[in-house]
């Protein structure tokens, strides 16, 4: 009975080390390959030419063994802002958080450690688009009622530093929001912070313009310190 059970126990455990071995090269793909990955893609969706990627009974069939994607999306809820179909990718080609003004807390964060350390995804990119209304709720002020409140206030640091900004400062906002969740996971101790400072992860920001279907990739300066 021992036997069978020590048996049982070691082909689970070679299964489980497959399914990793077979999800740790993320595709293969570098920060900079998948980088390029993203935006080979997004012109793809821009100029209407897509690859329409694979989302088939032979696909499906693949990734029942085990995931592969080649990077991780911390995006915003928004029904309009769908990474598969803007970056022109299919199933199981991207990991994706998303979250009300594509903010963070540890359970995000922890989602993306997770897809770092066991997916070996090198690339994380937070995702910000405009007319976001999370930011646009922010921006007018007041408090939310219920849970929504909780979104706001992270949002809030962002505004801030908006409000300092010349331009506009709804766009001036979504753009300083990207910034201060890159950097929060940037910070994140261990494995995130770890990683950058092995050069195994890039986080990189954008915001997608939901006209034009495109992703701004020119970010402004780090996000500075919030007034007093």
């Amino acid at each position: 009975m021992k036997k069978a059970v020590q048996r049982i126990l070691t082909l689970a455990l070679l299964l489980l080390f497959a399914s990793t071995v077979l999800a740790s090269g993320a595709a293969g793909l570098d920060a900079e390959e998948a980088m390029k990955k993203l935006m080979d893609g997004n012109r793809r969706f821009v100029s209407e030419s897509y690859d329409r990627g694979d989302i088939g009974p032979g696909r499906r069939a693949e990734i029942s063994k085990g995931q592969r994607p080649f990077a991780v999306i911390v995006d915003c809820s928004d029904s309009r802002v769908v990474p598969e179909f803007i970056f022109d990718q299919g199933l199981g080609d991207l990991f994706v958080i998303r979250t009300a003004g594509n903010i963070v807390d540890d359970i995000a964060i922890g989602s993306v450690e997770y897809a770092v350390n066991h997916l070996g995804v090198r690339l994380v990119l937070v995702l910000g688009h405009d007319d976001c209304g999370a930011v646009k709720a922010t921006v007018a002020g007041g408090k939310a009622e219920g849970h929504i409140d909780a979104i706001l206030q992270a949002i809030r640091p962002a505004v801030a530093v908006a409000r300092q900004q010349p331009g506009n400062l709804l766009d001036n906002a979504i753009v300083q929001n990207v910034e201060l969740v890159v950097r929060r996971l940037q910070s994140a101790q261990p494995v995130l912070a770890q990683a950058l400072q092995t050069g195994d992860l890039k986080i990189v920001g954008g915001v997608y313009r939901l006209k034009e279907g495109s992703v701004d990739w020119r970010l402004p300066q780090p996000l500075q310190q919030s007034p007093r």
